[in-house]
């Protein structure tokens, strides 16, 4: 069986995880995290890249069939999620800079 998803994920959520810490870095250099939450969640979804990432990289590498497609599906339920997360990160950014 081929993994037919772990080799797009693994790339792309490593370079959204560098999206989640430039966010979180410009904030901390902008001191705008006094009484902000979004620092924290984009925190949380950058450790959901991580997980995503380990978890595709263990698809990729495992040789059972049956954990490489529940490697395969954990890495594909972190990295919606954490597609939806950075989506309201956007968001939130987005209506900062709007309504100033």
């Amino acid at each position: 069986m081929s993994n037919k998803t772990s080799q797009h994920i693994l790339p792309t959520a490593a370079n959204l995880l560098r999206f989640c810490l430039i966010v979180i870095t410009s904030l901390h250099i902008s001191s705008a995290t006094n009484n902000s939450l979004l620092d924290e969640f984009a925190s949380i979804v950058a450790l959901l890249l991580c997980v995503s990432v380990i978890s595709s990289f263990a698809s990729i590498k495992t040789r059972t069939k049956i954990w490489i497609k529940r490697w395969e599906i954990i890495a594909e339920l972190l990295f919606g999620l954490s597609i939806l997360g950075i989506g309201l990160i956007v968001l939130v950014i987005l209506k900062r800079f709007w309504l100033q």
